[in-house]
């Protein structure tokens, strides 16, 4: 597995590399909610890319955590974990984007395994990820890593238990 690709918690100076790097290398639907005008990285959506990431991850009470992808010193991505209301287990919701020229290099691989380690450590019971139904390299993954699928509608849902991980490895 990649031993180049470390996960950085969010800050204020790595939100400006991420909006960078979703710019140059991602399509604005694959990375953030959908915002009215005509495509592409206009300054609208910019702003709104920042904006949501401010609220969601570096507001005063986050609701999820979100790290930059790192490969090297280059930020290509992120990653978050986002606790789900559920009243009988510990779950969490897993997601991850990455630019389109480090896609299928062994990053999403490591990034997952890395994004399960922190659900372990925070003491989640299960994991969850979806994905649509012709992402067949993030379906691939998830089934690596002991992920049960089941199709929604057009997405697939996985869930990984924890304690089918342990002892796994990375």
């Amino acid at each position: 597995m990649r031993s180049d690709v470390v996960l950085q918690r969010l800050d204020e100076d790595l939100l400006q590399e991420l909006l960078e790097a979703a710019v140059a290398d991602a399509d604005p639907r694959e990375v953030m909610p959908p915002v009215a005008g005509p495509s592409g990285w206009t300054s609208e959506r910019r702003v709104a890319f920042l904006r949501f990431h401010q609220s969601r991850s570096l507001s005063a009470e986050p609701v999820e955590s979100t790290y930059a992808i790192v490969v090297g010193k280059t930020v290509v991505g992120a990653a978050r974990l986002c606790p789900m209301e559920d009243p009988v287990r510990r779950a969490v919701e897993v997601g991850v984007w990455i630019g389109r020229s480090h896609r299928g290099s062994g990053v999403g691989r490591a990034v997952l395994h890395q994004l399960l380690d922190l659900a372990c450590a925070e003491g989640f019971d299960s994991v969850f990820a979806s994905t649509k139904v012709d992402n067949a390299a993030a379906q691939r993954l998830l089934t690596g890593v002991g992920g049960e699928l089941v199709r929604e509608g057009d997405a697939v849902v996985a869930r990984v238990k924890m304690a089918d991980l342990r002892g796994l490895g990375g």
